[in-house]
């Protein structure tokens, strides 16, 4: 049996590659919208991809296999539980229920129903009939059953969330049960991903490792205990989760409809922003603090652009790209592109030195070191630290006085901030989310912001005193 995961960074997303080298042919497991890699895989490998399919209609990135099927000529498998449901499949597609199978020479792929995190959800079993155990092998799990959690059932809204989580809690007894200790579990996301909470950082476990380790399937709670358990336990709603889940219904345009980038000179730039469109600034940080276009968003174009854009890049906006070079906003272009991010336009040809050379306006962010921060939170005066982590983060422990909004719901809780002359000292992990909250900020209208380089990394490595810590267990690992 071929086996291959590919990941996304920044999403903690994680598709797979499951085949039979004999036959020749493979099946994708819920792949991103940027398919190249699959069929590069494919063709590495002297194999063709023959089934696509997903487990469920997904809320954080937009899903790649409508793009993918229509790449190999055939039609995308998903969930046939999705009828009648606030979100149904509105693009061509095959059925699947549970029980039914798809076979790969040696290999069998079966659909097992597993609602809770959505209504429809599916996971596949994996049978190899070449291994000596007439047994499954592997449980690609999805949004299901994840490393040392479950997907969280709040994806349809208040009224909807207990009754999936029931569903989940009846998932886990029924359709796990029977199954063997030793199959191999291979969910949807890792750590970092806010489909659920608590996640374990290993990319893998087996069934036998999370009934002794994973808190939701203690079989001593009750189904009221379980429900309260996991409603207590999800992390913060982004928004563009319900955006994402009306894309992945109704199907992302096929990215080959899409036209290329436009390089637009400083001035045919300044036109668009005054026509509405937004600025996102890509470039590393110490370029953006050195200088940037006023009121633009920065990001970084890396593995958390798309997460950060989805939070804060207002919707059915046309985007532009401030980047280094033409290279740099196509792979930007892209990276938007998971999240179906499609209204980016175009990028600044000749980047901010054109800009600059013909005298326009530009920004400069201030940065502060922690032990500047610290020796200036003693002094008269003080600024005041706006701590941009999550929950889990705050808890773990935190710089004494700071006040605590987390980046992602930033936008709408401006009125949470104080409003008079001290500056705003930024703090996040490592960096990246304060500067990120920098752009928002200045966007509002705050001035005298400094973001703490380093973040609360720096804070603690240089011994600084640390508020309410409690054990670093529990703290969201992997975002700086």
């Amino acid at each position: 049996m071929l086996l291959h995961r590919f990941e996304v960074e920044g999403l903690a997303h994680y598709s797979y590659a499951v085949g039979c080298p004999d036959a020749g042919v493979m099946a994708i497991v819920d792949p991103e919208r940027n398919v190249d890699r699959y069929l590069e895989f494919a063709d590495r490998h002297s194999m063709r991809i023959g089934h696509v399919l997903e487990t469920h209609i997904h809320a954080d990135y937009a899903s790649g296999a409508r793009e993918l099927a229509h790449r190999c000529g055939i039609e995308p498998a998903v969930s046939g539980y999705d009828k009648g449901e606030t979100y149904e499949i509105a693009f061509k597609h095959c059925d699947l229920a549970d029980g039914d199978a798809i076979e790969l020479g040696s290999v069998r792929i079966t659909a097992l129903f597993t609602p809770g995190h959505t209504p429809e959800h599916l996971s596949y079993l994996v049978h190899d009939r070449q291994a000596s155990r007439d047994e499954p092998a592997l449980l690609l799990s999805g949004d299901f059953l994840f490393v040392g959690s479950l997907g969280r059932p709040d994806l349809l809204g208040e009224e909807a969330k207990r009754g999936l989580a029931h569903a989940l809690f009846r998932s886990v007894r029924e359709k796990l049960a029977g199954l063997p200790d030793r199959l191999t579990v291979l969910p949807a996301h890792g750590a970092g991903s806010m489909c659920g909470s608590g996640m374990g950082g290993q990319a893998s476990s087996t069934l036998g490792n999370e009934r002794l380790a994973n808190p939701y399937l203690d079989p001593g709670l009750t189904e009221t205990q379980f429900v309260e358990k996991i409603l207590g336990s999800v992390p913060p709603f982004p928004p563009y989760y319900r955006r994402m889940k009306t894309l992945n219904a109704k199907g992302p345009p096929l990215l080959g409809d899409r036209p290329g980038l436009e390089a637009l000179v400083p001035e045919t730039f300044q036109g668009r922003l005054d026509s509405g469109h937004v600025a996102v600034d890509v470039r590393d940080p110490s370029a953006f603090c050195g200088g940037h276009l006023p009121d633009s968003f920065w990001m970084g174009a890396g593995p958390l652009l798309a997460v950060w854009a989805a939070w804060l890049v207002p919707d059915e906006t046309p985007l532009l790209l401030v980047s280094e070079d033409q290279g740099q906003a196509a792979y930007a272009g892209r990276t938007l592109a998971r999240d179906g991010l499609d209204g980016v336009v175009g990028y600044l040809q000749g980047g901010l030195d054109a800009w600059r050379q013909e005298d326009r306006p530009v920004r400069r962010a201030s940065t502060t070191t922690v032990d500047e921060l610290h020796d200036r939170l003693g002094a008269a005066a003080p600024p005041t630290v706006l701590d941009v982590r999550t929950d889990r983060e705050w808890d773990a422990g935190h710089i004494d006085g700071a006040i605590h909004v987390f980046g992602g719901e930033l936008p709408g809780r401006l009125g949470e901030l104080p409003s008079g002359p001290a500056p705003l000292a930024v703090v996040c992990g490592g960096g990246y989310r304060s500067l990120v909250a920098i752009s928002v900020l200045e966007r509002a209208g705050y001035e005298g912001l400094l973001n703490v380089t380093g973040g609360m990394g720096a804070w603690r490595a240089a011994h600084l005193p640390v508020a309410c810590a409690a054990s670093a267990v529990g703290l969201a690992g992997g975002t700086p």
